[in-house]
This record gives C-alpha cells, sequence and structure tokens, in this order.
C-alpha cells in the first residue's frame, strides 16, 4: 500500500493538452495498446461534442478528430491486436476508425437493428465480438452482437448483427465489459440497477446468463477486477459502489464483498471532501482495487477498496479546475492520464518536472449533474419487433 500511496502521491503534471477551436468535456479516455515505445503512444478521447479526439501522448496534440455525425458517440475503445479505434454511436451503429489514417471515414461499421440507440459498447480481449447497448424503445432494452474480425468485403458494406440478448434488461444499458482475458464472458450494467454477467459462448440468452448482481440504483461504470478478474464493481449515478466476488457463485459464501449506497456519506477523507466518484483502478501488481473520486474543483482521490469499506489513500491537486470526468492508469511507467469538464487532458507522471500552465476555467455549460445522468423524452419509439 505505501508504494502505491507514494506512486500516486509523486505524480506531477507532465504535460497539458494544446487548446481546441471547440471546448468541450472530456468523459472518457483510453491508450493504444500496440505500441512498443512510448513515445509512438496515441490516445483517444470521447468529448461532450460527440466526437473522438486523437492526441499524441507525449505532446498531448491533437492528430485528428472522428465524428458520428449526424449521431453523437458513446465510448471510446482502442483495439487489442491494431491501432484501429471504436465507438458506439446513436445513429443505431458501432463505427472503427485506423488512426493512423487521415480518413475521417471509417474502416468498418457495424449496423444494429432498427430505432437502436448505442449508449454503451465493449470489444472483447481478441477483438473477435463487439458488444454495444441501447436505450429502451418501447420495451425493449438490447445487448447487440456483431463478428468485428475483417476481411476485404468489409471496407464496404456494413456489417449486420450477430443477434441480440433481449429479456435481461428493462431499461437503458450503460456500460457493457467483456472479462480482460476471457473473451466469451461479458458484463452489462442497466439504469434499471442490474448488473448482469454473461457467457456468450453459450447458445441462448437465457442460459448465457450466468449471474444477476442488483444495484438498487441507475449504474453508470462497471468493471473487472481480482486474481483472474473473478470479481466485478459497480458503481451508480448517486454515487453508490458495489463489489462483488464471482468466485463464490457456487458455494455458500455470500458474493457481495461491499455495499455503499452513498460512498460520499461514508468515506472519511484526510483532506478535502468527496463530491462523485469517477471510476475502478484494478492494479495488478499488487492485486488490489482503488477507486478514483474527486472534487467539483479539480481535486482527485485516490481511495484502497477492502471488504471493511473505501480507504482515502491520498489525493492529487492543482490540475484541474473542474469535475473530472475520465481518466486512464498506465500500468508500465505509472503515469496517469485524466480529462474534465475544464477542457484539459493532463499527463501527470511520477516525479515529473512540473510544467507551468494557464489553467482553464470551468466551462459554464450545463451542470456536471445533469451531463451525468442522461435525460429522456417521453416519445415513443417504433422499431421493428423480432421474429
Amino acid at each position: 500500500m505505501e508504494k502505491i500511496e507514494e506512486q500516486f502521491a509523486n505524480l506531477h503534471i507532465y504535460k497539458c493538452s494544446s487548446g481546441t477551436k471547440e471546448p468541450t468535456y472530456l468523459l472518457g479516455i483510453d491508450t493504444s495498446k500496440t505500441v512498443q515505445t512510448e513515445k509512438e503512444s496515441l490516445v483517444a478521447v470521447l468529448c461532450s461534442n460527440g466526437s473522438i479526439r486523437i492526441y499524441d501522448k507525449e505532446r498531448l496534440n491533437v492528430l485528428r478528430e472522428f465524428s458520428g455525425y449526424p449521431g453523437h458517440l458513446n465510448g471510446v475503445k482502442f483495439a487489442n491486436s491494431c491501432d484501429s479505434v471504436y465507438s458506439a454511436c446513436t445513429d443505431g451503429t458501432v463505427k472503427c476508425w485506423d488512426v493512423r489514417l487521415a480518413s475521417e471515414k471509417p474502416i468498418q461499421l457495424f449496423r444494429g437493428y432498427p430505432s437502436n440507440v448505442f449508449i454503451s459498447f465493449d470489444i472483447n480481449c481478441n477483438d473477435h465480438v463487439i458488444c454495444a447497448g441501447t436505450e429502451k424503445v418501447d420495451d425493449d432494452a438490447l445487448l447487440v452482437f456483431w463478428d468485428a474480425r475483417m476481411n476485404s468485403q468489409d471496407l464496404s458494406t456494413a456489417k449486420d448483427p450477430l443477434g441480440a440478448y433481449s429479456e435481461t434488461h428493462s431499461d437503458d444499458i450503460t456500460q457493457v465489459r467483456f472479462h480482460p482475458s476471457n473473451p466469451s464472458v461479458v458484463v452489462s450494467g442497466s439504469t434499471d440497477g442490474l448488473v448482469n454477467v454473461f457467457d456468450i459462448s453459450v447458445d441462448n440468452e437465457e442460459d448465457a446468463l450466468v449471474t444477476t448482481c442488483n444495484s438498487v440504483s441507475s449504474v453508470s461504470c462497471i468493471g473487472w477486477s481480482g486474481k483472474d478478474y473473478k470479481q466485478i464493481y459497480c458503481m451508480t449515478h448517486d454515487e453508490g459502489f458495489y463489489w462483488w466476488d464471482l468466485n463464490h457463485l457456487d458455494t455458500d459464501e455470500p458474493i457481495t464483498c461491499l455495499n455503499i449506497q452513498d460512498v460520499r456519506e461514508i468515506v472519511n477523507m484526510k483532506k478535502g471532501i468527496l463530491d462523485y466518484l469517477i471510476g475502478g483502478l484494478y492494479h495488478e501488481k499488487v492485486d488490489k482495487l482503488f477507486v478514483i473520486g474527486g472534487t467539483n474543483k479539480g481535486g482527485i482521490h485516490l481511495m484502497n477498496c477492502t471488504t471493511s469499506g473505501l480507504i482515502h489513500v491520498t489525493s492529487l491537486q492543482g490540475g484541474h479546475t473542474a469535475t473530472v470526468r475520465s481518466f486512464s492508469w498506465n500500468m508500465q511507467d505509472d503515469s496517469l492520464l485524466t480529462g474534465g469538464e475544464d477542457a484539459q487532458l493532463l499527463l501527470w507522471k511520477p516525479r515529473a518536472i512540473e510544467k507551468t500552465f494557464t489553467k482553464k476555467d470551468s466551462m459554464k455549460v450545463a451542470s456536471s449533474v445533469h451531463q451525468r445522468v442522461r435525460v429522456h423524452s417521453n416519445d415513443s419509439y417504433k422499431r421493428r419487433k423480432k421474429q
């Protein structure tokens, strides 16, 4: 623990992203996984204007930008085996771009069923299967699957789905996360409060459902943790935190490791306050799950997750000036990327020489709460029903 606390406490701002013409919230971050040297690393950032920006990690300058127009992009993920980046789109597609190409057109397009609006997605660890979650339309909230493998025909035609799960969620599917090492296992979270684990190698949806966990609140974030990634954690839009151990599914032991309805009321901060949760970080080297949270003025808190509760470890101050919405931790060099509502992308490095930069004011747009919770109209949607 002391080592992790020291690593985090020693982080200093190494670089701040260059300005862009249109300041936006930075909602999601992923880094390329195929590069051999740090200087070649690329960063993909999901922006609140519905686009994805590609940055050079060392210089944090924008190399190119991809748009889902006329739809908005949701989620961002690099492939595991090549320099392609994916995102779900509200136009009913999942799009894939080659980040090394200047072209603004996707190199692959995965089309959903009529009236699908995709708000979450993921690609599995061997890059073979994509799964995307939809908003609820009429009585349907779907998990839609595609074969992600590319052939020459894919470059000119949109791919149709392999199939869909439609019975296990009753509201918007806000999160989809494949298992980090098992390509057949995926977990989904929804505003219906359910967190479902599936084995997609099984033929039908009912048998594919491994277990259902209930957060009793709208799910904002889910992830995998623990040795061999046999645990899942969940965060909710009202700052709840839940942690389950799938090792106990076939035993008499309870699978719930931790259940906190509102972290803000429980965690004892060494200094300052906790306003919200950002996400989870499973540190493989020390086999520990950490939870990242923050303050409305840009502070970042690291908390150790134990079966007794969340324990504040240390904090980062002096970087962001508004709510931090996303982060990406690099296990190789212990660096941290953070993005926030102040439109800044910051690269933190251990014992780095701090760079001077001008802090940007928080953008005076919709409130943090309004941005974090999706608001849906009451308009009825129509989609072609499954035969």
